[in-house]
């Protein structure tokens, strides 16, 4: 008695969505199975491979089925496909497949394109292969042109949302809906707070790294949108990405993973969850604080001016040298010191002298209470915008806590009557949503309630201008000489030397921080500064000459 070829069955589709929703794999097996039965084969495994692609070897399913294939000796002796299209979709793979269970007597056959062993056979395989190859090319070249003009209209293609955003429909064409993101409301407050954090801080220490963001985020239950712990990437992400204020890059990769060039980027407008002045804000706050960028010595060194002490010819560093073993100190061009005239002319100023000059215009222009107010209005008119934006948001989350609670009580009303059973899968799944959904509104609307406190406990009145401008004027030196080098670069971030004059330059956010924060220069905490907002309103209004040059700028 003759004993049955074994066979093993491979189904696959290319996508999730036709898994869930397609005929195809039903389709497939019901062929299979039928095709099995007409040629006495025993039918020993089937293996399933929803939603991959056949242009790569990463498919479990299809691993598994060639491990048992290659085993000795091999669970089943034929390989039964719909078509070799289902199977490998590269020629060059399909080839190498095929040849690797052949050498382990395992053959692939297909129901659709019955092809023998024979040269001309083989050729017909292999023509066919190619032709699915080009075909599977042609297609995925069109799929891409038109999710990218999808992408220019404005529409989102589908994938998982950034946090903070949410898929909802925005139009019908004939039978496809077009859709797009909107702000999710339970979500969108954890990426202000997470800006917020970077930028300014908790209210007790001056602003946070991504990693002590991330600290403060699981210390306080703070999760993610899928309910897990947060991480320095995912943060760091957040923190760089241009969708949140309302620029989201569609192409960035390609399908390799690599960076595409910025021709192949597509800007899709969403709606912003922080403005532009704040993102740029931590975009210069994180370069800031690059060690890349500026070296831990810069910020620990003893000089009072290192780090934030620019050339204006060249924009070189202007670092300490010396004279006559140590007697002399002057801060020069590194540009010149480096590469000669050819460089950059350089230009030299004494340290003493250098130093004395900020100083003392910080004191006398800075530093005086009507300046200050002039400086700040307009961070506290944008400041006072947020927090009402902020309450709006309260009231929102608030609305959506108490509709969702509603529809709980409703609920468990219709389980009392006995309108509806309480062992049903699908009312408990929607009992614990709504609960997820009133939990989240509650806790978000909680945490911004607190921030909102925080942030009107912190309000900025003259009487605190006038009292940090004479504190910061009387603590700004130290006796017996010397300057407090956190409390100056709390207000001044950036010096330019010119040949006739000295730029001054600094953050009206970070002076505001300090401000609020410190109630006075005495808790300044300073960390890595770099060049960022100016708080000059005018090109000259700090300016400050020389004192070799005698004469003073006009203001």
């Amino acid at each position: 008695m003759t004993v049955p070829l074994r066979a093993a069955l491979y189904l696959r589709v290319s996508t999730a969505r036709q898994a869930e929703h397609d005929v195809s794999i039903p389709d497939q097996k019901r062929q299979g199975e039928a095709y099995c039965r007409s040629r006495g084969y025993q039918l020993v495994e089937t293996y399933v491979e929803p939603g991959a692609s056949a242009t790569s070897d990463r498919r479990p399913e299809f691993q598994r089925m060639i491990e048992a294939g290659t085993a000795k000796p091999p669970p089943f002796d034929v390989v039964v496909v719909h078509s070799f299209s289902r199977f490998f979709r590269d020629h060059f793979e399909l080839e190498f497949y095929v040849r690797k269970l052949a050498k382990n007597g395992v053959k692939l056959l297909s129901i659709t394109q019955e092809m023998g062993d024979d040269p001309m056979h083989v050729m017909m395989r292999q023509i066919m292969s190619l032709f699915d190859e080009y075909q599977s090319k042609e297609n995925a070249k069109h799929v891409l042109r038109a999710m990218k003009e999808n992408a220019r209209q404005g529409f989102w293609n589908g994938a998982l949302p950034p946090i903070g955003y949410r898929i909802v429909e925005a139009e019908q064409r004939g039978t496809k809906v077009k859709k797009k993101l909107e702000i999710d409301p339970l979500h969108a407050d954890t990426i202000r707070l997470i800006y917020r954090l970077t930028l300014v801080g908790d209210g007790v220490s001056g602003p946070l790294g991504v990693k002590k963001v991330v600290s403060y985020l699981n210390a306080r239950g703070i999760f993610t949108r899928d309910g897990g712990r947060w991480g320095i990437a995912q943060v760091y992400r957040i923190l760089t990405a241009p969708t949140y204020v309302g620029r989201h890059q569609y192409n960035k990769r390609d399908k390799s993973r690599k960076l595409n060039g910025a021709a192949e980027l597509i800007t899709v407008e969403v709606p912003p969850i922080v403005d532009q002045a704040t993102f740029d804000a931590v975009q210069a706050h994180l370069q800031s604080r690059n060690p890349r960028v500026t070296p831990a010595r810069v910020v620990s060194g003893p000089t009072l001016l290192t780090g934030i002490c620019f050339c204006a010819g060249c924009g070189g560093a202007m670092t300490l040298r010396t004279g006559k073993g140590g007697r002399y100190r002057y801060y020069t061009c590194s540009t010149k010191a480096r590469q000669g005239e050819t460089g950059c002319k350089g230009r030299s100023i004494p340290m003493e002298k250098l130093d004395n000059l900020v100083a003392s215009h910080l004191e006398e222009r800075l530093l005086q209470p009507e300046r200050l107010e002039e400086v700040l209005a307009t961070v506290l008119d944008r400041r006072q915008e947020r927090a009402e934006r902020r309450r709006e948001h309260i009231a929102e989350l608030n609305k959506r806590a108490g509709e969702t609670d509603l529809r709980l009580k409703r609920l468990y009303d219709a389980i009392e009557s006995g309108v509806v059973d309480l062992t049903d899968p699908a009312l408990k799944e929607r009992i614990a949503g709504l609960k997820a959904i009133r939990d989240q509104a509650q806790a978000d609307a909680e945490r911004a309630q607190v921030m909102t406190d925080s942030s009107s406990q912190q309000s900025i009145t003259p009487q605190m201008v006038s009292k940090f401008a004479k504190t910061a004027r009387a603590r700004m030196r130290i006796d017996g000489g010397g300057y407090r080098r956190d409390h100056l670069r709390a207000l001044a971030q950036r010096v330019e030397v010119a040949d006739k004059e000295v730029r001054i330059m600094g953050s009206k956010s970070d002076l505001l921080r300090t401000l609020a924060a410190g109630r006075g220069v005495g808790r300044v905490r300073s960390g890595v500064r770099s060049s960022v907002l100016k708080w000059r309103t005018r090109r000259d209004s700090n300016s400050r000459p020389l004192p070799s040059e005698g004469s003073a700028l006009s203001s």
